[in-house]
């Protein structure tokens, strides 16, 4: 069996380490479990054992994992939306971390008018170009974020990036450190409605280089629950 509890501990600790090292105080890193394919009782240990970010790719799956988890923790999108889901999405998450284009946006903005509520957005940025991969390329995001100023339900919160997968994790280095230089760029704008204070990004294989270059959120699947089936 995985040993769940003591997983969360060791990233616990490796967050913090990464942070001391690069001179940040630890609790400005936050830890999200990255819970696709996860079962409901192994999404309870994660949050037993202190996690209090839950990411789900899936609204459906989502959807049948909190009725049985509930609200113990707050739950991220961190996959694709697609439009027809953008009703049941604000329903379901306190924080959507992967709107990259306005079509959506102006979805989510009219189910948080229908449901009285605010929409918490990070908008997932596509740096290195990947054509299977979702994300505003770098020179749509300050366009992006001006039209989604004009919004009146949505309230951009930060950016978010999934880099080219590589072995060594010092490659996924520079991806981290632009994101962190956009961040810190666009903000001067004055945007409404725009405050970049979270930078979404580093996982499993590369989370400490993540912290390292001001991440303020790692989503962490692997290291906590172990490798997920072929077919997943």
């Amino acid at each position: 069996m995985v040993d769940i509890a003591g997983n969360c501990k060791r990233v616990m600790e490796g967050i913090a380490n990464a942070a001391e090292r690069s001179g940040r105080d630890p609790q400005q890193v936050k830890l999200l479990a990255a819970t696709k394919t996860q079962s409901a009782p192994a999404v309870r240990a994660a949050v037993e054992a202190g996690v209090r970010l839950l990411g789900e790719n899936y609204v459906q799956e989502a959807q049948a994992k909190k009725e049985i988890v509930g609200d113990v923790a707050e739950w991220h999108l961190i996959g694709h939306l697609q439009r027809n889901k953008a009703r049941a999405a604000v329903g379901l998450f306190a924080v959507i971390q992967s709107l990259d284009n306005l079509r959506l946006a102006r979805s989510l903005d009219r189910e948080g008018r229908g449901q009285n509520r605010d929409v918490d957005v990070l908008v997932e940025v596509n740096l290195a170009g990947e054509g299977s991969k979702t994300g505003v390329a770098e020179e749509g995001l300050a366009p992006l974020l001006r039209d989604l100023s004009g919004l009146s339900r949505i309230r951009v919160k930060g950016l978010m990036i999934v880099p080219p997968f590589a072995e060594d994790p010092e490659a996924s280095r520079p991806y981290f450190r632009r994101l962190r230089e956009l961040r810190d760029s666009l903000n001067e704008l004055g945007l409404p409605n725009v405050a970049l204070e979270e930078l979404s990004m580093g996982m499993t294989h590369d989370y400490q280089v993540a912290v390292a270059e001001g991440s303020t959120m790692v989503r962490v699947g692997t290291a906590l629950f172990g490798p997920r089936s072929p077919s997943a």
